[in-house]
Formats: C-alpha cells, sequence, structure tokens
C-alpha cells in the first residue's frame, strides 16, 4: 500500500478578477503568514521588488486567500491498494 500526499494547489479561477498575478498575491501571503509581518511590512517588501500595493490590499488578500492556502496545505492521504506478489 502506497500513501501519497495531495499536492499543495489553489485553483487559479480563486484569483480571477485581481489586478495582480496570483504568484504576487501567494507570495504577499506566505510572508505575512510564515514571518508574522506586518501589512506595512509586507507592503514594503513588494516595493523593494517593484510591486506597488498598499498595505489595506495585502489586508484583504490575508482575508480572502489564507483558508485557501490552509486547505491547500492541509494533508490528505490518498491510498491505493498494490496487487502482491
Amino acid at each position: 500500500m502506497r500513501i501519497w500526499p495531495r499536492p499543495a494547489f489553489v485553483s487559479r479561477s480563486a484569483f480571477a478578477g485581481f489586478r495582480f498575478p496570483p504568484d504576487v498575491i501567494v507570495l504577499a501571503v506566505r510572508w505575512y503568514l510564515r514571518f508574522g509581518l506586518s501589512y506595512r511590512d509586507v507592503e514594503e517588501l513588494l516595493a523593494e521588488r517593484g510591486v506597488e500595493v498598499d498595505h489595506v490590499t495585502v489586508y484583504r488578500w490575508v482575508q480572502r486567500f489564507t483558508p485557501l492556502l490552509a486547505e491547500a496545505a492541509r494533508p490528505a492521504v490518498i491510498v491505493l491498494e498494490i496487487a502482491g506478489p
């Protein structure tokens, strides 16, 4: 029997209608959650990388995408039965 974890994946459609690419949004939310930064700190880090975004926008991204990222990161178990010799 093999057990594989589910890959971390958030649907691209979850990001439809947002001005910034999904990679930027996920990066900003991950920085906020992983390193305990303030919204203004994340805003400053993005600005250093050429992405002009307001701290309120980062707040909205965190509120919207944290549940999706948490669900994608939660391990799931897929069990496959393998025939014996």
